[in-house]
């Protein structure tokens, strides 16, 4: 066997355990199962927006609620997720993601608000792209507890919110 083939031999397993490291699940929240947050915790509401996945200069957005709870949703046909504060860094850590801004919204109607939250919890979210994404899922929410506010984005870094 000359060195050229056994060099590549070797370096096989190698690129197999990098394959294999790409095809780790990163932290994206948890399934909520039962709801944990109360519509007292909308009196405090956030949009948040961190940096996007490759690919995607616009960022991906996130509901913050109080009780220290985070909301979103990530993917083609898929379910809502949550995460505490702590799983929140871990989400950041996990995805190499990093905060960019954060938006305080009033929302008026909490009551409101935690029913959509229910809701949408309930079904899986089709992603549209545009019409259809993560900023829309927590424009739902917000419209839903009497917030007239919307996010408009300067893409790549997410500078507005009204």
């Amino acid at each position: 066997m000359g060195r050229a083939t056994n060099s590549a031999i070797q370096a096989q397993p190698n690129s197999a355990l990098q394959e294999s490291a790409r095809d780790v699940p990163r932290y994206s929240g948890d399934v909520m199962l039962q709801c944990v947050v109360r519509p007292s915790d909308f009196q405090h509401a956030c949009a948040v927006v961190v940096t996007g996945d490759p690919g995607n200069p616009c960022g991906h957005a996130l509901l913050h609620t109080g009780g220290g709870w985070y909301f979103h949703v990530a993917g083609g046909y898929a379910v809502p997720r949550f995460m505490s504060g702590s799983g929140y860094q871990r989400y950041l850590k996990e995805n190499s993601k990093r905060e960019i801004r954060r938006w305080p919204i009033k929302l008026p109607d909490p009551h409101g608000a935690h029913r959509k939250m229910q809701e949408l919890l309930a079904r899986q979210w089709l992603w549209l792209g545009i019409p259809q994404n993560c900023v829309s899922f927590v424009e739902e929410i917000t419209r839903a507890g009497g917030s007239k506010a919307g996010m408009y984005f300067n893409c790549p870094t997410g500078e507005a919110f009204r």
